[in-house]
């Protein structure tokens, strides 16, 4: 968000700060922060800024996700004297992972302000424990040295926190721990470096923290293991550092002259096929067989400063193929030239894609299994989408070679995917046709699907309004819906999007207190949340949710150590305890372990008089690289298709949730059979990988299991006894593992 005087203060202080030179002094700035859409927005909130970099730091804004103020939330490339974007939502230390309360009090002061170095000091408490944060920033520099001091003032010891310092970036990509691919969290073992990069084609940002020990949250936080006896302290040192421009060999150098070790250097010219020189070649360096960093050069030409050691390096660019891997053998002070040839340029592939039935063009995804897939993320995807306004097609360029692609359209639950082979000559193009093959058509008989959590390109995601829409129409979604965390900043364009497009919009948004996250749908399209979340216990949420509109509040991934509401009431930690008086319970899809934990709350309550019925979202923050509607809500709606009659249908628990199989009850889920004696419960089981099992459970207990054959239609009638009050459910599970979990038909025996 922008301040409230909009791009002509931001532009004025930014030239009052710097000038219009390059070569401006260290300066220090209260009030709005001149970073363009930065957070800090209060009369109080600092800014430090030199000729390279820009931050700034929550005094009196507050920061997202509940974060204490004094906190680093806004941070950007300066250059040329001009302020760039806001690239991140928050950069900073954390005591024990996202516990940072309870906090009651916070203080931030300017310590030093000289054209040479400028220092804020942040003071707060967690509990017990005080934290000093000292924000250095010196004349000349492209990183800001976060120096903490954490000290136990209290009787008792602090076992085994998670402290250390964190990256959220606000878009662009992400570039995690090297030697550490794909793992989510866990210890440092293996880990090559001591940084993490957010980063785009025109900046990157690095957190820097030498010693971490364990990563979490998909590597954007850094650790150490910490212990207080009462008295203690302990200190820890970070440094956020600022690029102009997607490169890491800065970053890497950085870390090099931090070391003090000895250095190595390589360089040489990149061309393509006919010897003409690459504008701007990247080439990629590999450590150990995994990608380790990469470097951007200039009008053909690159270097790179590495530590001795053994590298395996190639060459690539925006659209071009990558060379043939070299491996290089670079000794301390020595220095080696790599050349690199032959790179040609793109191709491109038209996809046509609709129904083999009725031909009707359809949105689809458009995955490589195999085929160049950059590392570098902005030079090319490896996940794309068709188009919003020309239904079913898509241009992707593509650099030269053969191909394998997996094009879905409501994979997994309504169709199974299409395998494409292809191949890309450079500068030509190839079209080609893809029919999906359409099993199963839940909407003809009134279910719908949406996924109820997922979040856009503000916060904490990076997915801009209009991809958001695509991928959700590509995984065969009826709707479309947004959960950012405590904005409704897209609300207006998605609304616009959908109605183009003919679908309904559930606007929402993701309130997030640091003990429990709350979806809360349909809010009012012009409604913006008030509530701090750092202060507010749930019956405030749900008060501020109400204002705003809304009918249904969601407890989002409720059983999630730190941010689970209801495992937050069990440890103490949530706000005012536990407030009943929320609606539905999330299965989340980027918490799969949870599934049954999740599910054992929801029968417990279903023997109640207050049923929390269940619901489902994906928690996709970056359609890249997570699938929306993975996991999904299906709701029945009798009549028109609305935003307002989908909501109602799953506050009503007319709804299951799915990985993949859908079911089609006759008594439908939520309602009451009274009938008395035996009641014939039947259902349409479907499943596009194929049908494994079905576990029918009767009040919370397993009553049967039936295996099948992998059919990919089914009828199964279950005989319940409704002398009694009770409940039965079922679990579905296809062949690849992927369930559907049923909400309750209640039994309730007629009075005689």
């Amino acid at each position: 968000m922008c301040s409230s005087n909009g791009p002509i203060l931001a532009l004025a202080l930014a030239f009052s700060a710097l000038g219009t030179t390059a070569h401006a002094a260290v300066r220090v700035i209260t009030g709005p922060t001149p970073i363009p859409h930065g957070q800090a927005e209060a009369k109080g909130d600092i800014t430090l800024v030199n000729e390279r970099l820009a931050v700034a730091i929550a005094v009196e804004t507050a920061p997202p996700w509940a974060i204490p103020r004094g906190a680093l939330i806004d941070a950007a490339p300066v250059v040329g004297g001009v302020i760039g974007t806001d690239r991140v939502t928050f950069a900073d230390f954390l005591p024990n992972s996202w516990s940072a309360w309870p906090s009651d009090h916070q203080q931030v002061r300017v310590v030093t302000d000289t054209p040479g170095e400028a220092v804020v000091e942040a003071k707060r408490n967690w509990a017990d424990v005080e934290i000093v944060t000292r924000y250095s920033l010196k004349s000349g520099d492209d990183s800001v040295h976060i120096a903490v001091r954490m000290t136990n003032r209290g009787a008792k010891p602090v076992e085994n926190a998670l402290s250390g310092f964190v990256l959220w970036s606000m878009g662009g990509h992400f570039f995690g721990v090297p030697g550490l691919p794909h793992q989510v969290e866990g210890p440092s073992t293996g880990a090559m470096a001591d940084q993490i990069v957010a980063y785009d084609k025109d900046w990157a940002i690095a957190m820097h923290m030498p010693g971490f020990d364990r990563f979490g949250f998909e590597q954007k936080d850094l650790y150490k293991r910490t212990t207080l006896a009462p008295g203690e302290s302990r200190s820890f040192d970070g440094w956020l550092q600022i690029v102009p421009r997607g490169d890491l060999a800065p970053i890497v150098a950085a870390e090099l002259a931090r070391a003090g070790g000895g250095v190595a250097h390589i360089g040489g010219q990149v061309t393509q096929a006919d010897r003409t020189p690459v504008a701007a070649p990247v080439v990629v360096v590999e450590k150990d067989g995994r990608p380790f960093a990469w470097t951007v050069g200039e009008r053909g030409h690159y270097t790179f400063t590495l530590a001795p050691g053994h590298y395996r390096f190639y060459a690539t660019g925006e659209g071009y193929s990558e060379t043939p891997k070299v491996d290089v053998d670079l000794a301390a002070d020595a220095s080696r030239t790599q050349d690199f040839a032959g790179l040609e340029p793109a191709g491109h592939l038209r996809l046509h894609v609709h129904d083999a039935a009725s031909g009707k063009p359809a949105d689809a995804r458009i995955a490589i299994l195999q085929g160049q897939a950059p590392v570098v993320e902005y030079l090319g995807r490896h996940i794309f989408f068709t188009r919003l306004d020309r239904v079913g097609q898509a241009t992707l360029d593509l650099a030269p070679g053969a191909y394998v692609l997996s094009v879905q359209s409501g994979a997994g639950f309504t169709a199974p995917p299409v395998t494409l082979p292809v191949t890309i000559v450079p500068g030509q193009t190839h079209d080609a046709d893809v029919a999906i093959d359409r099993l199963f058509a839940p909407a003809k008989q009134g279910w719908f699907a949406a996924d109820m959590h997922h979040h856009s390109n503000q916060a904490d995601g990076v997915t801009p309004p209009e991809d958001l829409a695509r991928s959700q129409l590509a995984a065969g979604l009826d709707l479309l819906f947004v959960s950012d965390h405590d904005l409704t900043t897209n609300h207006a364009i998605l609304q616009r999007i959908a109605a183009r497009r003919g679908v309904p919009f559930i606007p929402s948004a993701e309130f997030s207190p640091s003990w429990g996250h709350f979806n809360a749908y349909p809010l009012k399209l012009s409604a913006q949340v008030r509530l701090e979340m750092a202060t507010a216990t749930a019956s405030e949420v749900y008060a501020e949710a109400h204002r705003l509109g809304a009918r249904v509040i969601q407890v989002n991934h409720p059983l999630m150590a730190g941010e689970g509401y209801l495992t937050s009431v069990a440890l103490g930690v949530a706000k005012g305890g536990l407030d009943p008086a929320f609606d539905l319970l999330e299965i989340n899809g980027a918490q799969p372990g949870d599934d049954d934990k999740v599910l054992a709350r929801a029968w417990q309550s279903w023997g109640g008089d207050h049923p929390y019925f269940l619901s489902a979202g994906s928690d996709t923050h970056d359609v890249w690289n997570e699938v929306s509607g993975d996991v999904r809500l299906y709701a029945h709606v009798a009549g028109k298709l609305t935003a307002a009659s989908f909501v109602e249908a799953a506050r009503q628990g007319h709804s299951y949730v799915t990985h993949g199989p859908l079911v089609f009850p006759d008594h439908m889920f939520g309602s009451v059979v009274g009938a008395g004696g035996t009641v014939a419960l039947g259902f349409e089981l479907e499943a596009a990988n194929g049908l494994k099992r079905v576990t029918v459970i009767h009040d919370g207990v397993v009553d049967r299991t039936l295996s099948y054959m992998k059919e990919r239609s089914a009828h199964l009638v279950v005989k319940a006894n409704s002398e009694k009050r009770g409940w039965y459910a079922l679990t579905v599970e296809d062949e690849e593992g992927h369930k559907a979990y049923t909400n309750p038909i209640f039994m309730r025996p007629r009075r005689k």
